[in-house]
């Protein structure tokens, strides 16, 4: 369809050549929704419940919960309805909206994943001086200034494609929608709408990963400087999870990146499938590291179920 500049619609696309198998595709994706939702639900919950995890280490946790929550809340009602209803038309405010957040949303948890590597650098690396630097106040304004960095540096981008005429294929190439995938049928100049997100992701994905690199080569020069074998494997142990949790997000990052670069040969499908994991991957591991590998989260949820089964 090649609809003229005053179609105020786009269509979304599912997995090409696949639509007699959407239905059963939905399957995977419904079960990784409801696990994403209720593992990060249960983790803010206890957060919230357990007076224990009151630190700046679970809050920070509690904003990559929330992160995620959002994250996977945004994009759920569209791949579902493509996959599911085959409801693939989705009005022009709706996709700018749609793609203003899963942007944002992006640096955010990248910034909170900063954020998390910070508290662990002063709980290791100044452990005398951890309460008075990391205060709830001091938390509160790294949280701000995690969302604001997030939210405010995609709306240049995202604002003139309210005012781009679109006369190319309205047809997406993804369940949801992506600015790059918008621009592509714009009929005007993008030049700053192409430039500006490469600059962005470099002062926020590589830079905060480059940070987070400079702070666990500290950490680690700090913990060798420990004398006992136990108390440096129990101060290294406090990062497994974090580093877990770096990995997942930035790995996929990468992965996602060097196949749209170099890509070009790969099958569509292939795209679309790290695209999924790029936005899924995360959220759905989050929860299951922390409950893995951190004892009090264990030990929190164990006390929150026993004890709302009591109550019962």
């Amino acid at each position: 369809m090649w609809p003229n500049s005053s179609s105020s619609s786009f269509l979304l696309t599912g997995f090409p050549g696949l639509e007699a198998a959407h239905h059963w595709i939905s399957t995977p994706f419904f079960f990784v929704y409801i696990s994403v939702i209720f593992g990060n639900g249960t983790l803010l919950l206890l957060i919230k419940e357990d007076h224990i995890l009151h630190t700046p280490m679970y809050y920070f946790l509690a904003m990559l919960a929330f992160t995620d929550l959002g994250l996977t809340l945004t994009t759920m009602p569209t791949v579902l309805g493509v996959l599911w209803l085959d409801k693939r038309e989705i009005r022009h405010a709706a996709c700018f909206s749609q793609a203003y957040f899963i942007h944002s949303l992006s640096f955010v948890e990248s910034g909170v994943l900063l954020a998390m590597a910070y508290d662990r650098f002063i709980a290791i690396c100044n452990p005398l001086r951890y309460t008075s630097i990391l205060t709830n106040a001091r938390v509160i304004k790294i949280g701000l200034g995690v969302l604001l960095r997030g939210f405010v540096s995609v709306v240049p981008p995202i604002m003139p494609l309210y005012f781009f005429p679109y006369c190319h294929s309205l047809v997406l190439s993804h369940a949801f929608c992506l600015h790059q995938d918008v621009i592509k049928l714009a009929c005007a100049d993008i030049t700053f709408n192409r430039l500006y997100p490469v600059v962005l992701v470099v002062l926020i994905f590589v830079l905060d990963s480059l940070i987070i690199l400079i702070s666990y080569v500290l950490i680690v020069k700090s913990v060798l400087s420990i004398a006992s074998k136990e108390e440096r494997a129990k101060a290294l142990n406090t990062c497994v999870s974090h580093i877990c949790c770096v990995l997942v997000f930035y790995v996929t990052v990468i992965g996602l990146s060097l196949i749209h670069r170099f890509g070009k040969k790969v099958p569509h499908v292939v795209h679309l499938i790290m695209s999924y994991v790029y936005f899924l991957f995360p959220p759905l591991m989050n929860p299951i590291i922390y409950s893995v590998k951190t004892k009090q989260i264990r030990s929190g949820i164990l006390r929150l179920f026993t004890t709302r089964k009591v109550r019962t």
